[in-house]
């Protein structure tokens, strides 16, 4: 008798596995952080020798990228990026996103705004029909903390600092608890406008252009432009 992470895991290699045929020969990727994107890594084993290139939001995934022999490229040195596999934390039927659990955000915030097309890959439990039952991660300045924290206070949440965790770029994370997200795009734009925030986890400016959903028995695709 299957368990329920048994099936989730069966969700998420579907959706890694539909996401693979978004790939085409001779790409530079961007790749994404999280569970369901190694899933999707563990997916590119034949795609190996037919990519250009990877380029990476977090050193997780770099190494998976690496073991499997994929070159790892400095955005800086690309001419921005045809796809960019991601997952996320929430996600509503506009494909905006909160994303940020695994605190490379604002590294995914750049490969997005440096990709022609996003492909966001979940499993269905991340489809919600408002935002902000999982707590909006904040990525800040270490000796801004408190100052931003105060600030979030007065937006109505409840900011929590993930201890013990420092981001790639050196910085912490706040989350930010208890938050209905009715509008993410104006509350993307009003938390980047604190002092010392260096990314919110919020994609409304930025969402994805394609969101792959693993069901129980299918994948379904919900697109920008339908």
């Amino acid at each position: 008798m299957s368990t329920s992470s048994d099936s989730q895991q069966l969700r998420k290699q579907r959706v890694a596995a539909a996401a693979v045929t978004e790939l085409t020969e001779g790409m530079i990727l961007g790749v994404g952080t999280g569970s369901t994107v190694n899933a999707f890594i563990d997916a590119l084993g034949p795609w190996a020798s037919r990519l250009a290139g990877a380029v990476s939001s977090s050193e997780a995934s770099t190494a998976k990228l690496r073991a499997l022999g994929i070159p790892i490229l400095d955005l800086n040195d690309t001419d921005g990026l045809g796809l960019y596999i991601d997952g996320a934390d929430e996600t509503n039927a506009d494909l905006q996103l909160i994303k940020g659990g695994g605190a490379a955000l604002t590294r995914e915030k750049i490969i997005a705004a440096a990709a022609a097309r996003f492909v966001c890959i979940v499993d269905e439990s991340k489809l919600v029909s408002t935002l902000g039952s999982f707590p909006l991660p904040v990525e800040v300045i270490p000796m801004a903390r408190n100052l931003v924290a105060r600030q979030l206070l007065q937006l109505g949440g409840q900011p929590r600092w993930r201890e013990g965790v420092v981001t790639d770029n050196g910085n912490h994370i706040l989350d930010v608890h208890g938050l209905h997200i009715t509008d993410p795009l104006t509350l993307e734009q009003h938390i980047n406008q604190i002092t010392g925030v260096v990314a919110v986890g919020l994609f409304a400016a930025r969402p994805a252009d394609l969101l792959l959903i693993g069901t129980a028995d299918a994948v379904r695709r919900i697109s920008r432009s339908d």
